[in-house]
């Protein structure tokens, strides 16, 4: 079993009349198939058919194709709803949690820990949402049908994830440490340390518990008929950001065995390197996937450089409150699009192939005009968002104690602020996903990433300036 199969168009040419390619980029001789050799790529389906024999594939596509085209908004909208809530709930939990724990010693003596926290909650979220798609992608298109392939789809997912966030949680702690020192001037280096160990602590357990959630999540979603690219991402980070900000606040107190589990963590980086590399699926991100979480961590970096400097401005006290809410649930929503779209391209189109409507100039009406599924998810996350917000303000209101409610004006600004950010969010999903699979690459592991980063980054920069004019 020496041969690997890919799916790579762009280098695949027809040799005769009586030969023909099939969009799954096998030869056909004369109605029969016959398989040739290629190189692996991102874009290649999650695991490549020959390997285990096409039993039932083909009708399982169908089947689930023909239920995705004549998904109902009704049923959209619900499947979409329940996530969505348990997510913003989620992110105010978290909210509330950060809240009390900035005025803890250790939160107010290693300030950077601020700077920390967007990267540290947009890492988490980027794995386990990236993880979602795929495994959605792979529901949806049949590839999880046997037990053997579902099993090494899930186990080699599952050690890729672990080796990212044990790898980014180091990265995220050096950049929190280099823009601390940028930002004050100087950085102890007992504080650096110890940046370090409770960031790779904090992704090591958090992206664990988490992925075998998110595996449950999904296979419940199969079993039950739900679409899994409705309900996965939002529940991948429901209570996520709570997980990952508890576990991040704990393991200040335990400094010293942090030194210890984290020189474990580091040492079992081989054993997921072995792992993941076994698998077709994941042995090619192993090797290309690296590029959108690095750099949306460092995106989440200046948003929570940002954060850092007004948590420390008298004038905007409260925002950290807000910050995980408009942050959270922004990335949930374009998340849901993102997986949506890049299901719809890996079931329909070849890569470097996209409809003929997006091969032309990018226009935002094209992201919510329109009768077809895509366009009407996107209507409804985008309708989601001032009835959601407004949700969970009130929320927050009555967390607090009820005794005042936020002025008109901020609730206005904060509303205006979370739509701004959901639309142009939703809008260069559209553009993004189009554009990465006309260049070979795949979708579910590139535009999540770079998608919740970007909406940290508008986010936080949004929500401070209502906090301003408020």
């Amino acid at each position: 079993m020496g041969q690997q199969y890919g799916s790579n168009l762009s280098s695949s040419q027809p040799h005769a009349s009586s030969q023909r390619l099939g969009w799954n980029g096998n030869t056909s001789v004369n109605g029969s198939e016959q398989y040739e050799p290629q190189e692996c790529t991102e874009t290649d389906y999650l695991l490549p058919n020959k390997l285990y024999g096409e039993s039932q594939l083909r009708r399982s596509i169908r089947e689930k194709h023909e239920r995705a085209a004549t998904e109902s908004i009704c049923s959209m909208m619900l499947q979409i709803l329940v996530p969505f809530l348990l997510a913003g709930l989620g992110t105010i939990s978290a909210g509330m949690l950060l809240e009390i724990v900035q005025n803890w010693d250790v939160f107010q003596e290693i300030t950077e820990i601020f700077i920390l926290v967007p990267a540290v909650l947009g890492m988490k979220g980027n794995l386990e949402m990236t993880l979602a798609s795929r495994l959605s992608t792979a529901v949806n298109a049949g590839k999880m049908e046997s037990a053997r392939e579902k099993w090494m789809l899930i186990v080699g997912n599952l050690s890729l994830k672990q080796l990212q966030a044990t790898v980014l949680g180091l990265l995220a702690s050096l950049m929190a440490t280099v823009l601390g020192w940028m930002a004050e001037g100087k950085m102890p280096l007992n504080h650096g340390v110890l940046l370090c160990s409770a960031s790779v602590s904090t992704a090591f357990v958090a992206s664990l518990l988490q992925g075998i959630l998110m595996v449950g999540v999904i296979m419940g979603s199969k079993r039950m008929g739900i679409n899994p690219d409705n309900v996965a991402t939002p529940m991948a980070a429901s209570f996520g950001d709570l997980i990952t900000l508890a576990l991040l606040a704990g393991f200040k107190h335990y400094s010293y065995v942090l030194y210890v589990v984290d020189l474990l963590f580091l040492c079992l980086i081989p054993v997921w390197i072995i792992v993941a590399s076994k698998h077709p699926a994941t042995e090619v991100l192993l090797r290309t996937g690296w590029e959108p979480i690095v750099t949306a961590m460092v995106i989440s970096s200046i948003g929570g450089l940002i954060l850092d400097k007004t948590v420390s401005d008298p004038n905007l006290a409260g925002i950290i409150v807000y910050a995980p809410v408009i942050n959270g649930i922004g990335g949930n929503l374009v998340s849901i699009q993102s997986s949506r779209i890049s299901t719809n391209l890996h079931m329909n189109y070849p890569p470097g192939e996209v409809p003929e409507s997006r091969e032309g100039c990018f226009s935002p009406c094209r992201t919510f005009i329109g009768s077809g599924a895509n366009h009407r998810s996107a209507q409804i996350l985008l309708f989601l968002v001032i009835p959601g917000q407004l949700i969970f303000l009130h929320a927050i209101h009555l967390i607090k104690g009820g005794h005042t409610l936020p002025s008109p004006l901020f609730t206005v600004f904060f509303l205006s602020a979370s739509l701004i950010q959901v639309f142009s969010l939703l809008c260069i999903a559209d553009c993004m996903i189009h554009c990465l699979w006309r260049r070979h690459k795949d979708p579910d592991s590139y535009s999540i990433p770079y998608l919740t980063a970007l909406g940290d980054l508008l986010g936080t920069g949004l929500l401070s300036l209502a906090f301003v004019k408020k």
